[in-house]
């Protein structure tokens, strides 16, 4: 049986590294099927895309499984991959993938966000979760990762408490054995000013170290929000024996920014506002110089893998994280009265202007450290057995204060909006989590797969009280003929809620359960299709309590089902050709709101690669990517948004070793809104342009 070279899960990827390829993550190449390019076998972020079923990574089970073995979809986008596509966040490397919404609440410098399969999706980092805490991190920069990974679906089983709809996984890049990097200069829309630099170098046959580095000056398309950075990451690699491989990584980084979500109110956007005009879409609502996002962010990580024997294989992994976080912001009340929000008379002009200071401080260390086997149980039984444990542990600190204006935000007097300080003690509220995993995979007669996961947690809480829960998860894959290889799986997810209920009783952890089917065709190495069907079901949501105003009870249920369709297609001439489409339907009960899920997402994106001679090729690429009718549900109403079709594209020329790329996103400059029926709207980021110079060696 020939194998599909699979798409990675990378965080755990160390848990099933084979002797002498430690690290993986960053050596083993994914194929075309989820639109990536490879890396080359020194580890380098070359494009050499391949499609080869005998080549194998990882793929979300933390072992090292092809994804023709895996009951479940994947998708991977590498480093050179979302950069063709402009990606300046991280939200934007995933936005040619299915099942997948970013942009929420437009471009958004505070935080990153994704939305899989109907709900809001975890980040992880190095198979770790990465963010905690709302407006406690900074976002992360996407030239500090060789891939963006996307697991869709459930995913408790091997990662612990979670969003139903899956995560987004980051793969830090790390040493290879082999001198190479690049420095590149970029300027762009909004005055961007940028300086990056990669690069890696082999101190001896054991010991490799890498320097990935950013400097940014920039504004953004909303007025007094700057986008400025400085990041610097440093690695070191030491292969102690051809069965030990050791890394450490660090991270420094600081933002001053602010906030390009500026929360507008629907009249005045969305909807008209009697005679006045359209509010401009790059109205800035705060005290210019007040109004800040700024953080520093450090980060220091190790991970080992040591082959004990041929068949036992050991991982071990721990990360730190200490972040530093001032918010200061405004906002208008458009909450109170939505389709009312101005003051009484005055013509909707004035409207009440809240201002928040909430500095955040968080501290998060976590570890995930894991055993695997590898035994037969008969001549055409195989097991890959993986036993772990994990666990996390993060404190966040934080305090406000508040104060409320009257502005007119047609003429908005800044001299006279409140600025107020946060002085007093900090609110503090922590979090432990202990799970213990086991997985076996058992392939049959090289043709059936199929893998059973089970997981214990406990979870304590800043109050001293405990959560448990156990998750299970099953799934079958099998090889029927012509590249047909049609797979189910069960998966189940759990996530603590803090609060009680009228009588004092703690809430339960939410609850979510799925049931998927499809199929994966791969009827020659340079096409891949995946189709799948799921159903996801969430149980003990917070809702209203209608005989206690002001109080919770848990009786509230999502569900979300739909379908996803994924392929990828490498034409005679380095032509690649990528689409996707998903079907996204949401239900929630009467007493829930919900925001921001469109039924019908879809996107197609394609490359083009010419050579003219052995110094200088072309190489050209373009995009459209559609994003449906949005719906936002409140109790009270439905606020549903128009669809769009945006266009990106991108071409660059490459001589010898130094290169030209000029990237363009929402290339035809739509305009569009994003609003939730809690009363807000906001804007899209216009059309972005960006020309990059670099030397690569």
């Amino acid at each position: 049986m020939k194998y599909i070279r699979s798409l990675a899960l990378a965080g755990t990827a160390l848990a099933s590294v084979t002797a002498g390829h430690a690290f993986a993550e960053e050596v083993a190449a994914p194929p075309p099927a989820s639109g990536t390019a490879a890396s080359d076998s020194s580890g380098r972020d070359d494009i050499i895309v391949t499609g080869s079923r005998a080549e194998q990574t990882f793929a979300g089970t933390k072992t090292q499984t092809p994804l023709i073995e895996t009951p479940q979809p994947l998708s991977v986008v590498t480093s050179d991959v979302f950069e063709d596509q402009g990606a300046i966040t991280i939200s934007d490397t995933v936005r040619y993938t299915a099942g997948v919404v970013t942009g929420t609440y437009g471009r958004d410098t505070r935080t990153d966000g994704f939305i899989i399969r109907g709900v809001s999706a975890l980040q992880f980092r190095d198979g770790m979760r990465d963010i905690f805490s709302s407006y406690a991190s900074i976002t992360s920069d996407p030239y500090n990762f060789s891939r963006v990974e996307v697991v869709r679906g459930p995913a408790s089983v091997l990662f612990g408490q979670g969003s139903i709809g899956g995560l987004v996984n980051l793969v830090s890049k790390k040493p290879y054995f082999e001198t190479g990097g690049e420095v590149a200069a970029t300027y762009g829309s909004h005055d961007r000013k940028e300086a990056r630099a990669d690069l890696n170098t082999p101190l001896s046959d054991s010991l490799a170290v890498r320097l990935v580095g950013k400097v940014r000056d920039s504004g953004t398309h909303i007025d007094h929000v700057p986008d400025d950075r400085v990041m610097l990451a440093p690695s070191i690699r030491w292969q102690l024996s051809p069965d030990t491989d050791i890394t450490l990584t660090g991270l420094y980084q600081e933002d001053d920014s602010g906030s390009t979500s500026q929360f507008l109110p629907i009249v005045g956007t969305l909807l008209p506002n009697g005679d006045n005009p359209r509010l401009d879409d790059d109205t800035f609502v705060g005290k210019p110089g007040w109004d800040r996002y700024d953080g520093r962010l450090l980060q220091g990580g190790g991970s080992l893998t040591h082959r004990i024997s041929d068949n036992i294989q050991l991982s071990v992994k721990a990360r730190y994280i200490d972040s530093d976080v001032d918010y200061r912001s405004h906002y208008t009340n458009s909450y109170t009265h939505p389709l009312d929000p101005y003051v009484a008379g005055s013509n909707g002009r004035l409207i009440q202007l809240y201002a928040v200071n909430s500095p955040a401080r968080l501290n998060v260390f976590s570890t995930d450290n894991n055993l695997q086997f590898n035994f037969n149980t008969g001549a055409a039984v195989e097991h890959t057995l993986l036993t772990g444990v994990d666990y996390s542990w993060n404190k966040v600190r934080n305090k406000s204060a508040s104060t409320i204006d009257i502005i007119d935000i047609y003429d908005i007097d800044r001299d006279a909006i409140s600025a107020p300080d946060a002085p007093g003690d900090w609110s503090t509220t922590s979090q432990k989590q202990l799970g213990f995993y086991v997985q076996d995979q058992i392939k049959f007669w090289d043709r059936v797969n199929t893998v059973f996961g089970f997981r214990r947690d406990k979870v304590i809480n800043s109050d001293g009280t405990k959560d448990f829960a156990s998750t299970f998860r099953a799934g079958i894959i099998g090889e029927v003929g012509a590249g047909i290889s049609p797979f189910f799986s069960y998966t189940e997810s759990f996530n603590p809620v803090s609060g009680t209920t009228f009588d004092g009783s703690r809430f339960k952890p939410q609850r979510g359960t799925q049931y998927e089917a499809g199929f994966k065709w791969q009827p020659e190495d340079n096409t891949l299709v995946t189709i799948t069907g799921f159903h996801i079901k969430e149980s003990n949501r917070p809702i209203s309590d209608p005989l206690h105003p002001n109080e919770r009870i848990q009786a509230g249920e999502l569900t979300t089902k739909g379908i996803e369709f994924e392929a990828s297609h490498r034409l005679p001439g380095n032509f690649d050709l990528l689409v996707n489409y998903g079907y996204n339907k949401v239900k929630v009960d009467d007493a829930s709101s919900f925001n921001y899920m469109p039924r019908h997402s879809a996107s197609v994106w394609s490359t083009k690669s010419v050579t003219v001679n052995d110094d200088l090729a072309f190489k050209f690429g373009g995009g459209v990517r559609y994003v449906g009718k949005k719906d936002s549900v409140s109790p009270v109403w439905t606020m549903t948004t128009d669809d769009v079709t945006l266009v990106d594209a991108m071409a660059e020329m490459t001589w010898q070793d130094w290169r030209l790329t000029i990237n363009a996103t929402n290339l035809l400059d739509k305009n569009y809104l994003s609003c939730l029926a809690r009363g807000d709207c906001f804007v899209s980021e216009p059309r972005n342009v960006m020309a990059t110079i670099g030397y690569k060696f």
